[in-house]
């Protein structure tokens, strides 16, 4: 019977320990809400402005096979871009998971790049991101890996 009880207990514990599908579901939806607002952001207020914004302090961006780690190299690396005029990236999830303690989330999708040349052409690359978002102390989502 101490032996009934005891796997009882620990089966309770482990199911009250696993989120519930509402809560994995709202977690998911804040992940593309965020993601929403630094695409949008990006779109408004330019690029440098938006993954500032939405970066975690030990944020690791990877452009061209090179690291930039921190947001004060991230800073760094921004301040040497001016906002072009005619340069757009927008994106757009296709998919999102989100850990089972909701810390922790990953998205990934497809983006487009673009800029206008100088006689007006339009110029795009599209590709595919990956990014890794880290829930922080205040609650807010801000993303660790791009």
């Amino acid at each position: 019977m101490k032996i009934l009880i005891r796997c009882f207990l620990i089966a309770s514990i482990a199911v009250a320990c696993q989120p519930s599908e509402s809560k994995s579901e709202e977690w998911k939806q804040e992940i593309m809400d965020v993601e929403a607002a630094f695409s949008k952001m990006s779109q408004e207020e330019g690029i440098p402005a938006a993954f500032l914004h939405f970066s975690a302090e030990d944020v690791v961006l990877m452009r061209n096979n090179k690291l930039t780690i921190g947001k004060e190299a991230l800073r760094a690396r921004y301040s040497n871009l001016d906002p072009t005029p005619g340069t757009s990236l927008t994106w757009k999830p296709d998919f999102v998971n989100v850990s089972e303690s909701g810390d922790m989330a990953y998205t990934y999708g497809k983006y487009v790049y673009s800029q206008t040349d100088s006689l007006g052409n339009i110029q795009s690359d599209t590709g595919i991101f990956h990014t890794v978002w880290k829930r922080q102390p205040d609650g807010s989502w801000k993303f660790v890996w791009d």
